[in-house]
């Protein structure tokens, strides 16, 4: 097989599979009333603390007019609050709220249990390669 074939294969595969998790964790998600990019924010917030909505943009990888619309949607459902910068009033962070830590809390767990099942055929050092492999394609 040429190697322009087995690149044609595994550019299949890595699609199938980035199609399978990506459904897996959609639905995984759903069950917590959110949706993957509403999830992001949370997972960001939760984890890394108060940020700006530029901020949020740049770790999930999305546009800022989206980037605004899902912090609206999350602070109607009370799960972050925004917070005007005291030394610069064009500047406004946005932080989790109580109630979104505590639905983090609750179901980060689930959520990364969930993900790791979905590697339970690769052992640790499989999974290691898998993401050193990753890496060096993107």
């Amino acid at each position: 097989m040429t190697r322009q074939e087995l690149s044609l294969q595994a550019f299949i595969g890595i699609l199938r599979t980035s199609n399978a998790v990506e459904t897996a964790t959609r639905q995984d998600i759903k069950k917590y009333g959110l949706n993957v990019t509403e999830f992001s924010v949370l997972e960001v917030l939760f984890h890394k603390g108060r940020q700006t909505t530029q901020g949020i943009k740049n770790k999930i990888l999305i546009a800022s007019s989206s980037t605004t619309y899902v912090i609206d949607q999350l602070e109607k459902k009370g799960l972050v609050n925004r917070i005007l910068c005291q030394e610069d009033k064009r500047v406004t962070y946005v932080e989790i709220s109580e109630s979104g830590k505590e639905l983090m809390a609750r179901v980060f767990p689930c959520h990364a249990q969930m993900i790791e099942h979905i590697f339970d055929q690769l052992t640790v050092e499989e999974i290691q390669t898998l993401k050193e492999l990753l890496k060096k394609v993107n």
